[in-house]
């Protein structure tokens, strides 16, 4: 094996780290024994090159105030047109401390207090959160389901906007469901946001993560009007780095920029720190052939998964994903209400989920599975849930 790259069957002891998936599990769910597949963070060591980097940083004695160099940008760039055909140009950019800091900043500079902001449900938390906070109105647009998974509602979201949204808060690839959004999908968003003059802010977080099989396409390659759409990313979640807390936002209109800048200005948060940007560089210059290996791995999880639910799972209905390294587990089927479902999960099986309530409408019946972790655990983990299950659910 390449030494550069982990081998991801190892398993790495996160206790005490103060580690929020680890060491939060108490707090979160009562009992601090579950095995936690919640929080969307990874069990795996992080790229080879990164954690040398940041070593190299540490050995510099002075941590002082830092800046953005010109490489770390260039290292951005550069993965974005080899990974995903996207040029971008080192203006558009505006470096954030975090993909929700962004969502928020966004909803300030763009809407006023009282108008509409568009989110389609079930969808990632602070999707709502960020909109409420800030004396904006949440206005829903709820995926479609059925027995092809979840897409669109794009004659919905046409009345949502005739009816004067501004502002379309777009989770690609999905959390929680796990689509990775066609380009006709997307270019339906498109042609809904022309005409209505709608920004779409894309949150992109996960676009490195696709699974075998699936394309990932930035929403800004397809529109026309670069205006329409402002793009959201990190390399937190492709390479295992959401501690480091840094981010970027892609903003090709020049109005749009200055409305975002002066937002950030009034938060007085720097969005650099010197770890932040040693890792954030490493990882987008260096982190590829760990990718390339991770994600067959996390394919294989996946399918994993979806077999033992299958054969082994009366009850539970497992949507498969095409990109992220979570998964949506339907569990209405066993007719339990919100708060049993969460605590047969808990008591029954000893998991910690991320229960489906958090994500809005039609999350209800639902709980988010996190397959980041060495292979033995999910292997684990589905074996407590079908025991648990085959001892009756109640």
């Amino acid at each position: 094996m390449n030494s550069e790259l982990p081998d991801f069957d190892r398993p790495i002891e996160r206790a005490q780290t103060s580690s929020l998936k680890w060491d939060g599990r108490a707090g979160q769910f009562g009992d601090g024994t579950v095995l936690p597949l919640w929080v969307a963070d990874m069990d795996f060591a992080a790229p080879a090159a990164v954690a040398r980097a940041l070593a190299q940083r540490a050995a510099h004695p002075v941590y002082g105030y830092t800046l953005f160099p010109d490489a770390l940008v260039e290292a951005m760039a550069d993965w974005l047109r080899e990974r995903h055909g996207w040029a971008i140009e080192r203006d558009w950019v505006i470096m954030a401390p975090g993909v929700v800091p962004s969502l928020a900043a966004t909803v300030l500079a763009l809407t006023q207090p009282g108008e509409g902001v568009i989110v389609q449900p079930p969808v990632y938390a602070p999707f709502f959160s960020v909109v409420r906070a800030n004396g904006r109105r949440v206005v829903e647009n709820p995926l479609r389901v059925g027995p092809d998974g979840y897409t669109f509602d794009l004659e919905h979201l046409e009345r949502c906007a005739a009816e004067g949204a501004r502002l379309l808060l777009l989770c690609s690839p999905h959390n929680p469901v796990g689509r990775v959004w066609t380009a006709a999908e997307l270019d339906g968003l498109l042609e809904i946001a022309w005409r209505y003059r709608l920004v779409i802010l894309s949150d992109e977080i996960h676009h490195d993560l696709c699974l075998p099989g699936a394309l990932h396409r930035p929403l800004a390659c397809l529109a026309d009007d670069p205006a329409t759409v402002i793009t959201a990313l990190a390399p937190s979640k492709t390479f295992n780095i959401p501690g480091l807390g840094l981010s970027a936002l892609i903003c090709p209109d020049p109005d749009q920029r200055r409305a975002l800048r002066r937002v950030f200005d009034t938060f007085h948060v720097s969005a650099s720190n010197p770890f932040s940007v040693a890792g954030f560089t490493a990882a987008y210059r260096s982190g590829g052939p760990w990718l390339d290996a991770l994600l067959p791995y996390l394919g294989g999880n996946r399918d994993l998964a979806l077999g033992m639910i299958a054969t082994g799972m009366p009850g539970i209905k497992a949507v498969r994903p095409e990109g992220t390294y979570l998964m949506w587990l339907d569990c209405r089927d066993l007719g339990l209400d919100d708060a049993a479902l969460r605590t047969f999960f808990i008591e029954r099986a000893g998991l910690g989920l991320s229960p489906g309530t958090i994500f809005g409408t039609g999350g209800g019946g639902h709980m988010r599975l996190n397959l980041g972790a060495p292979r033995a655990v999910i292997e684990r983990a589905l074996g407590q849930l079908a025991a648990a299950l085959a001892s009756g659910p109640a």
